[in-house]
């Protein structure tokens, strides 16, 4: 059986953690950021656990993750 391949995309931006979930970072946060409030850029900062509804799918692109 073949090595089965990562998809590069998905590697590139999710991550695992230390219990095995998939964590994402938000979005919104790379312009037009003068209209945005200081407490919403902060909250985006922060990175946030992926959607149950998408975690099979993700847990198949990177299987070795």
């Amino acid at each position: 059986m073949p090595k089965m391949k990562t998809r590069r995309a998905a590697a590139k931006r999710f991550e695992v953690s230390g219990t095995g979930k998939l964590v994402r970072h938000k979005a919104y946060k790379s312009h037009i950021l003068t209209k945005k409030t200081t407490k919403r850029k902060r909250n985006l900062r922060k990175a946030t656990v992926i959607d149950q509804t998408n975690n099979r799918q993700m847990k198949r692109c990177m299987p070795y993750a």
